[in-house]
């Protein structure tokens, strides 16, 4: 997948504001593979909304989304565990761990089906994020900071076009933050894969393509 469209998408609950002062809702825009992309928004203005639209796990919204020509509100279940396993890898804001999972046992739901990662690749990671006494910890025991490299390295585990992720570096000092950039950045160039960011403020050190505000 090369590129995601959007042709005068607004959230359901936005559709007859006429304020709305954006570079996404109402317009038409197109995400491109391979290049890096920062959505910068207020508390309440879409955001995460906007990423559970491409992801397709709502779609209360006007407009339409394509993937390659083709509008996802054609698309089945199945098409969707292919796009979410194959295109689309994701950070969700709420991270989405389960809590009662170690760390890595978190990671193997995720790495045994796409097998995209070795053992070794996923133990290089913690280390590299400096959680590596945190692999075999319940997530519940885990600060929220943690939590969010965790789900990190889960999105790096498949092959995909696109990162979502959605303000990944909410709860990271700055050395925590550069270090996931270093990886991403890395992870992207491998993969020939576009970078979607979304922030409320903190947002990665990157040399973005373009930057929207939402």
């Amino acid at each position: 997948m090369d590129k995601i469209q959007l042709y005068n998408v607004v959230p359901e609950i936005f559709a007859h504001r006429e304020d709305l002062d954006s570079d996404i809702w109402h317009k038409e825009f197109c995400f491109e593979q391979g290049k890096s992309y920062l959505i910068k928004a207020a508390s309440g203005t879409g955001k995460s909304s906007l990423c559970s639209y491409l992801y397709g796990q709502r779609g209360d919204y006007r407009g339409d989304i394509l993937f390659n020509d083709e509008n996802i509100a054609t698309f089945d279940i199945d098409r969707w565990c292919e796009i979410r396993q194959r295109e689309i890898s994701v950070l969700f804001q709420d991270l989405k761990l389960f809590g009662e999972l170690t760390a890595l046992e978190n990671i193997e739901i995720k790495n045994n089906i796409t097998h995209h990662k070795s053992i070794k690749d996923i133990e290089s990671l913690f280390e590299e994020l400096g959680i590596g006494d945190k692999i075999h910890s319940r997530i519940d025991r885990m600060s929220f900071g943690q939590q969010q490299r965790v789900a990190f390295i889960r999105a790096l585990c498949q092959p995909c076009s696109f990162f979502l992720l959605d303000e990944p570096i909410s709860h990271l000092d700055d050395k925590n933050s550069d270090t996931m950039r270093d990886i991403l950045l890395r992870e992207s160039k491998q993969q020939g894969a576009a970078i979607i960011a979304t922030s409320i403020g903190k947002h990665m050190n990157i040399e973005y393509d373009l930057c929207l505000n939402l």
